[in-house]
């Protein structure tokens, strides 16, 4: 059978905020606790979603105060057409806010897992599912890493160690550091993650410089270079990659 390619997306969504410059922050700082403003936004980011296969968000709200009581992963999933969905809820501060990771699917996975990362802050995870079975099965893991080298460093550590023994295994998310930060090497020597085959910057999402967001896959998947997208008026720009899965026998 010839390869399988798959259309992948990583997206921090900002939970539907608008952030267009830095003054944003602050003048509209409202938006990070009311809902008002960001039915359009979202609405953006699923047709940008809608031309791919599987897209990972981070920063998607699980439903409170902010997004309306709306499951945001789902809702994006309504829109953009996507039949599988599942979200992992990592930090709720009362009814406001309620912050998940997301998966949007056109396949139907085989497993779907979450776990709780390691920082001197609780609320950060990582949500993984299992494509296919045996010799073939894709492992593919979405992740939001702490703002501090020392959490992201126990927080890639751990990572390591949950995707050491995946064959065809791809990482996406938002980082908060570059590919080639100190902290990245253990997941690097420890996996069969590669670094990404070429640098897109996506924060701040008006005026780029930094590149916090990746999707980093093993060796033995054939990947283009990755894109940076934009996504709706959130402060990140999304990243996109295509990836060939290896031929079946």
């Amino acid at each position: 059978m010839t390869a399988r390619r798959l259309r992948l997306l990583s997206c921090n969504i900002q939970a539907g905020s608008s952030t267009q410059r830095y003054r944003d922050y602050v003048s509209r700082s409202w938006s990070h606790v009311l809902p008002h403003g960001k039915r359009d936004n979202i609405t953006a980011i699923a047709e940008l979603c809608s031309g791919f296969d599987i897209v990972g968000l981070q920063e998607s709200d699980a439903g409170s105060l902010r997004s309306g009581f709306t499951n945001q992963t789902r809702h994006i999933a309504e829109l953009a057409g996507f039949p599988f969905w599942s979200h992992q809820s990592n930090r709720r501060v009362g009814g406001i806010t309620h912050s998940a990771n997301g998966l949007l699917s056109r396949e139907r996975p085989t497993e779907i897992l979450d776990y709780a990362l390691p920082g001197r802050v609780a609320g950060r995870g990582v949500l993984l599912a299992r494509f296919g079975e045996a010799h073939d099965q894709l492992t593919l893991a979405v992740a939001h890493l702490s703002l501090g080298a020392q959490s992201r460093t126990a927080q890639l550590g751990f990572l390591a160690d949950l995707l050491a023994d995946a064959r065809h295994v791809v990482l996406m998310g938002d980082f908060n550091c570059g590919p080639d930060a100190p902290e990245m090497q253990k997941l690097y020597r420890h996996t069969r993650l590669q670094p990404p085959s070429a640098i897109a910057a996506t924060f701040p999402s008006w005026k780029p410089v930094r590149a916090l967001d990746h999707i980093l896959c093993s060796d033995g998947l054939v990947t283009d270079q990755p894109r940076a997208l934009t996504a709706g008026r959130s402060d990140h720009l999304a990243i996109a990659l295509e990836l060939s899965l290896p031929a079946t026998q």
